[in-house]
């Protein structure tokens, strides 16, 4: 038997084969040729700037990814690949949040040195990053209204995710299929108590609403070290994006993607 026969069709794996290096299959050239500094003089942090937020992107890609599937698994009652799927999420998220350090490796004087090339630019303009928000449960429509700098593309995809069910609404809805009322919030929350207090019948339910707050746990973590980070590189200054900077910021700390999962902590 030859080695082809191995393999399956004669492929060839390895560096004996040479059909696919890491390079071409990683697209490196490409990817590693997007880090394009703008300042004049050239300033040495741009880079670490650009790279920073460009890994993020790249992150809240897979974050959508993750999240989308996890919610479709829910639909599905498939709550295994859910539950795998959403301690993904948490630990790409803590990832996030220990990724601010590397910001905070640059100084408020080394920012300065680029910082008005970036208006009107901003985060606050993250388009991956409010899908996120609004595929966990937080839709928020003006968002599509106060940025006119959104591509086409963006804009729908946010208009996808405002229309389309989120993870909550997924959750209430297994909770529904499971015979518990969920007509108001406030049935809900019911709900939630016998979830919570009945665990040789509900305890699937039960660690599934855990890994949902986990996840709405360390976003929030996530608001607070970023709201942090612009305080210590920019004070009270007005963001770039024309937010208001790190006030606005502070208000989103609170921000909650599933607040009765919250109360419930007060009604046991």
């Amino acid at each position: 038997m030859g080695s082809g026969a191995l393999t399956g069709a004669g492929r060839r794996f390895g560096e004996e084969g040479g059909v696919l290096t890491y390079g071409r299959y990683l697209r490196l050239p490409g990817l590693l040729g997007q880090q394009v500094p703008q300042a004049d003089p050239p300033a040495h942090d741009e880079l670490l700037f650009i790279t920073v937020h460009q890994a993020y992107e790249l992150w809240f890609k897979q974050l959508l990814y993750e999240l989308e599937t996890a919610r479709d698994a829910i639909y599905a009652g498939e709550l295994w690949q859910a539950r795998h799927l959403l301690r993904r999420v948490h630990v790409i998220e803590r990832l996030l949040v220990e990724q601010i350090e590397v910001i905070e490796t640059m100084t408020p004087q080394d920012f300065l040195q680029f910082r008005s090339l970036l208006a009107p630019a901003s985060g606050f303009q993250s388009a991956q990053f409010r899908e996120a928000e609004f595929l966990s449960g937080a839709k928020d429509p003006g968002f599509l209204s106060r940025f006119r700098g959104l591509t086409d593309a963006e804009r729908l995809r946010l208009e996808r995710r405002l229309a389309e069910p989120t993870l909550w609404d997924a959750y209430v809805g297994l909770l529904a299929a499971r015979g518990l009322p969920v007509a108001t919030d406030h049935e809900v929350l019911r709900s939630l108590v016998t979830v919570a207090t009945d665990r040789s019948r509900h305890d699937d339910l039960w660690w599934l609403a855990e890994d949902l707050i986990t996840h709405d746990e360390i976003a929030g973590l996530w608001r607070a070290r970023h709201v942090q980070m612009v305080e210590r590189q920019i004070g009270t200054k007005s963001g770039t994006g024309g937010s208001t900077g790190a006030p606005y910021l502070r208000e989103r700390v609170a921000l909650r993607y599933y607040p009765l999962l919250w109360e419930l902590r007060a009604r046991l």
